[in-house]
């Protein structure tokens, strides 16, 4: 069990399942979906979402936008919702974070229902990340002070910095799994308050890598690790600031 916070930074977590390929797949499947979750979330819509993506080809990295589809349900205050695109299932939780007893169930019910309606060959990603706002009343900010992943700057470099961006990528499970952190500033309202965004985002590196029946018990294992990152990556000043519960 993690630790307690009257007031967590978690501001959205998502988990996410990517079907292999040889998963069959047609228009159908979203409305037959929808027809298992409509009582809890009853509110359906359509968008059109962008997807950067990048691949390695003969001349190096390219970046290629694509557009796809997506249908959601929401619950009703619209906090909580599941995506669902081709080969695709999403559950997201909004602020104010449900916590992970109540957004695991939701989880379990959304992927149980795709699972009763269309056969899942394979898993080629399983994701579950969760991003951090974190605001701290000072400004600048002493990051060594914060947290424990951080830019570390020797004493010949300018110490005000404009913007940065910091980022590792972790391997778990004999490299079957991946935890990509990073840690970077983001706009604040007020000039004596900084916010920084806490990025967590432990995913299935292995196509195949979890069979299907096990999946739910990985994304158990997962949120483990990412509250372990969580808590390696920030000091008792944040905790005090978080309020943590003891």
């Amino acid at each position: 069990m993690g630790r307690k916070y009257a007031n967590p930074p978690v501001v959205e977590a998502v988990c996410e399942f990517r079907l292999t390929p040889d998963t069959p797949w047609d228009m159908t499947i979203p409305g037959l979906v929808y027809e298992k979750l409509r009582d809890e979330f009853p509110q359906r819509e359509q968008r059109l979402l962008q997807e950067v993506e990048l691949t390695q080809g003969p001349e190096g990295l390219q970046q290629q936008i694509r557009t796809s589809e997506r249908i959601l349900f929401l619950v009703e205050n619209r906090k909580t919702f599941v995506q669902i695109g081709p080969r695709l299932l999403a559950i997201n939780a909004l602020k104010p974070y449900p916590t992970w007893a109540g957004f695991k169930p939701k989880i379990e019910r959304a992927f149980e229902a795709l699972n009763r309606t269309v056969e899942i060959r394979g898993l080629e990603r399983i994701g579950l990340r969760y991003i951090n706002r974190i605001e701290i009343p000072s400004s600048p900010v002493r990051l060594e002070n914060y947290f424990q992943f951080y830019v570390f700057l020797g004493p010949r470099l300018p110490q005000d910095m404009a913007d940065f961006i910091v980022g590792g990528e972790f391997a778990y499970a004999n490299g079957r799994d991946r935890c990509r952190v990073q840690l970077k500033p983001a706009p604040s309202s007020s000039p004596e308050c900084a916010v920084l965004v806490l990025d967590i985002d432990y995913f299935l590196a292995q196509e195949k890598g979890v069979e299907v029946r096990a999946a739910i018990d990985w994304v158990e294992e997962a949120h483990d690790k990412v509250e372990e990152v969580f808590e390696g990556c920030i000091t008792d000043s944040l905790r005090n600031l978080f309020q943590e519960v003891r």
